[in-house]
């Protein structure tokens, strides 16, 4: 059962590493749904829906980050779970 959704904001060093599709494999892995972004400041925002064990894997890995990331600070807020989203997408 799908119950919780969560806003994800990575700071450190995580755009032009790969952290998107490093994102994108781990939620597909996890079978979690949602978006991946850039933005604009250097920092890299999530939101991801899906099974709470699999969400809070999945926070795991993205603390943990790509090889060539570091992440230095990861802010989590939880949300109601809408079901708004049908697969993962990196969107910019």
């Amino acid at each position: 059962m799908k119950d919780v959704c969560v806003h994800l904001l990575i700071e450190g060093r995580v755009q032009g590493v790969g952290f998107r599709y490093f994102a994108l494999k781990c939620a597909q892995k996890l079978n979690v749904t949602g978006w991946v972004r850039n933005n604009f400041d250097g920092t890299v925002e999530i939101e991801v829906e899906g099974d709470r064990s699999a969400v809070e894997e999945y926070i795991a890995k993205i603390k943990l980050g790509p090889t060539w990331g570091n992440v230095k600070d990861l802010s989590v807020e939880y949300k109601s779970y809408e079901g708004k989203y049908s697969s993962f997408e990196v969107t910019r």
